[in-house]
C-alpha cells in the first residue's frame, strides 16, 4: 500500500484513540467540577483553535498524543474548582478515564466483530486432523480449560494460550464427562511463525450458535484476553524473556497498519485496531512516572494518608518519568526504522 495512505490511515486511528482518551478524562472532569483550561488533540504548534464557554479546543500539528489541562493540576491554585482542591475521588475518577475509555473503545470493536461472526468458537474439541498426535492425550469432547496454566474461556484465548507456550511441554487441564482432568505432556507437533516456535494446533473445536449473552461473554472474553497480554508481556520484559529490540513504536505500528489494510480484510483492520486502543489504555495504567497509572498511585497514597503528597516532589518524579519514556520512544522508534531498512 502507499506509504502516504498508509500514513494517513495511522493518523486517523492514532488520532481517533487519543480523541477517545482525551475525552474521558475532559467530560470526568467537567462531570467532577474540575475547571478545564484546554483540551488539545496532537502536541507542538497549534494549527488552529476555539473558545467554547471556559475551555480552549485546540488541534496541534503533531499527531502523538494530546491533553487535557486542568486548573491546579500541576500546580497549587486557589480556585474551589481546580483538580488540586479537590477530594481523592474525584480525582482518581478523572485520571482513569482516559485508559477506560480506550478499554471501552477495544470492547465495542469486538463486539461488533463477534456480531459479524456466523458462529462462535468455544473450547470443546470437535475434530482432530489426520495427522494430529495431542488426541494420544486429548479426547473428542473435551472440553478445554487451562493450558499451561493460562485459563481459557474461548477458541481465541486457545490461540493466545499456544502461542505463549513456545517449546515447553504442554500441560492441560479439561473437563471429560464433567470431570476435571489433568493431562501432562499433551504431544504437539511444532512449526516456525516468523523466526519463532510455535505450537500447531491439530484440532478443531466445537461452533456454537450466537446468543445475545454468548456475544457478550465472546466480546468480553476476547477484550480481557489482550488486556492479560499486555500485562504478560510487559512482565516479561521486566524479567529479561522480551528483550527491548522486541518492541514496537509508531513506526512499526504503522507497517503493521499498511499490511493488514492493503490484504482488504475489514475484520483484521478493525481486530488491530482494538488492540491498538487496549494497548494504550493498559499501557496508560501501569504505575510509571508521567503515564496516568503513576498518578493514580500518588492517589491513591493520598487518600490512604489523607493529605497529598509535595506537588514540587510529584513534579520531579513525573518529569524523570516523562524523559524516561521520551528516550524510550525514541529507542523503539529508531529500532523500527532499522527493521524497515533492513525489510
Amino acid at each position: 500500500m502507499n506509504l502516504l495512505v498508509t500514513t494517513l490511515i495511522a493518523v486517523a486511528i492514532f488520532g481517533a484513540i487519543i480523541l477517545i482518551h482525551e475525552l474521558g478524562h475532559f467530560l470526568t472532569a467537567k462531570a467532577m467540577g474540575v475547571y478545564v483550561r484546554e483540551f488539545s488533540i496532537g502536541m507542538g504548534p497549534a494549527l488552529f483553535y476555539f473558545n467554547k464557554g471556559e475551555t480552549q479546543y485546540t488541534l496541534r500539528l503533531l499527531p502523538i498524543g494530546g491533553y487535557v489541562a486542568m486548573e491546579g493540576e500541576n500546580e497549587k491554585s486557589s480556585d474551589d474548582r481546580a483538580f488540586c482542591n479537590k477530594k481523592p475521588l474525584p480525582k482518581i475518577l478523572v485520571v482513569i478515564a482516559g485508559a477506560t475509555m480506550n478499554l471501552l473503545l477495544g470492547f465495542f470493536i469486538m463486539l461488533g466483530l463477534v456480531c459479524a461472526k456466523p458462529m462462535l468458537g468455544s473450547t470443546q474439541v470437535s475434530a482432530f486432523d489426520p495427522a494430529a498426535v495431542s488426541n494420544e492425550k486429548l479426547q473428542l469432547g473435551d472440553e478445554i480449560i487451562k493450558v499451561n496454566g493460562y485459563k481459557v474461556h474461548t477458541a481465541n484465548d486457545l490461540v493466545y494460550a499456544f502461542v505463549d507456550v513456545g517449546t515447553n511441554p504442554v500441560q492441560m487441564t479439561v473437563r471429560r464427562n464433567g470431570e476435571v482432568v489433568q493431562l501432562h505432556d499433551v504431544p504437539f507437533s511444532y512449526e516456525q511463525v516468523e523466526g519463532q516456535t510455535i505450537v500447531k494446533l491439530d484440532f478443531k473445536v466445537q461452533g456454537l450458535k450466537k446468543t445475545p449473552l454468548l456475544v457478550l461473554k465472546e466480546s468480553w472474553y476476547m477484550t480481557t484476553g489482550v488486556v492479560k497480554q499486555v500485562w504478560t508481556s510487559f512482565g516479561k520484559l521486566i524479567t529479561g524473556q522480551f528483550q527491548m529490540n522486541q518492541l514496537s513504536g509508531p513506526v512499526g505500528v504503522t507497517q503493521m497498519i499498511g499490511e493488514v489494510a492493503s490484504t482488504k480484510d475489514y475484520s483484521n483492520f478493525f481486530l488491530m485496531t482494538a488492540f491498538i486502543t487496549i494497548n494504550i489504555g493498559v499501557f496508560n495504567l501501569l504505575p510509571l512516572p508521567a503515564l496516568d497509572g503513576g498518578r493514580l498511585m500518588f492517589l491513591l497514597l493520598e487518600l490512604v494518608r489523607g493529605k497529598p503528597l509535595s506537588a514540587k516532589y510529584e513534579g520531579y518524579v513525573h518529569a524523570a518519568g516523562l524523559f524516561l519514556l521520551m528516550g524510550l520512544m525514541l529507542f523503539v522508534t529508531f529500532n523500527d526504522i532499522v527493521r524497515l531498512i533492513r525489510g
